[in-house]
């Protein structure tokens, strides 16, 4: 008793030596309070409206109605639900295994000591990703367009039939995916540019004086330093793959073209609350979204690091 009486007195002396430090530093608190209001009213307030939205019916106009777990049960049987998610995945796959090996080419290269100019190609590579997503889909779309596209046109200068790309199933993906690599390469490649500039010179010295191959200086050397850029990398891809929204819409339609070939997760969630006023339901959406990028990352990050382990 006498020791849950102490315990007590102690934890009172520190909350009111907590509120006495917090006094004391009144004004740097202050200063710093306008992130803190803001991530409140437009960070951690709409997580946790969506969390209490997912249990109820709202068409964004009226009262809500509740209905429990409705939506999460029909979330399980919604078939255009489970074909974005194997849409997504399947523009995941294709983009990013291409993207980063392409990445890790282009900064090798820029590694180089023979290479000129090098701030010119750092840049060149970054403009891409800060280059407009919109812009760049309209571009894409000139480029893959079924009847009036670039690549139809020099097609059938030389003789061969015109290819729908917009309208197959599989081709739109990879449009898509197109897309993906040439904004996110450029990104990639600064990173991956960054981690072998981190590397000491005196480890490739000592492996060529071993008699070391630059393949085996690759793989032996610079793949198993750069595995926390690599698992970074592909984290942070897999989590903008998830979320592809504006590529597709821009492309496609809320739609997402000929069978819902090119509906993404996001793409959907957007359908379903902004076009359909299906509030609560696109929120399941959301979440759903959420749970799925934390098991895929957690995934990718058991995968690499058992891949460099090795």
């Amino acid at each position: 008793m006498r020791s849950q009486t102490k315990l007590n007195q102690k934890s009172l002396k520190s909350n009111d030596s907590l509120w006495k430090r917090i006094y004391k530093h009144k004004m740097l608190y202050l200063f710093i309070s306008p992130f803190y209001v803001l991530f409140f009213i437009f960070g951690l307030f709409p997580i946790l409206f969506s969390l209490y939205l997912s249990f109820h019916e709202w068409g964004g106009i009226g009262e809500m109605a509740f209905v429990g777990l409705d939506h999460f049960k029909f979330l399980i049987s919604d078939t255009v639900f489970w074909q974005s998610v194997a849409n997504t995945f399947i523009i995941w796959f294709i983009s990013t295994i291409p993207m980063l090996i392409f990445a890790l080419v282009i900064a090798f290269l820029l590694n180089a000591p023979f290479i000129k100019q090098k701030g010119f190609y750092r840049t060149s590579y970054f403009i891409t990703n800060v280059t407009s997503i919109v812009a760049v889909t309209i571009i894409f779309k000139s480029i893959f367009g079924n009847n009036y596209g670039l690549l139809n046109y020099f097609f059938t200068t030389v003789g061969l039939e015109p290819v729908e790309w917009l309208n197959s199933e599989v081709l739109v993906k990879i449009v898509i995916a197109s897309m993906v690599v040439w904004r996110w390469t450029g990104y990639n490649a600064i990173i991956y540019l960054a981690g072998l500039q981190s590397i000491p010179n005196t480890l490739y010295e000592a492996a060529r004086i071993d008699g070391a191959s630059l393949f085996q200086q690759f793989f032996h050397i610079t793949i198993p330093l750069l595995r926390p850029i690599i698992l970074f990398t592909v984290i942070m891809t897999t989590i903008g793959s998830m979320q592809l929204f504006t590529e597709p819409q821009v492309l496609l339609g809320n739609s997402g073209g000929v069978g819902g070939s090119g509906l993404t997760m996001t793409l959907y969630m957007y359908k379903q609350g902004l076009i359909e006023s299906k509030f609560g339901y696109a929120a399941v959406v959301s979440w759903a979204l959420f749970v799925i990028i934390g098991i895929f990352s957690l995934f990718n990050y058991v995968v690499v690091n058992r891949t460099g382990s090795r």
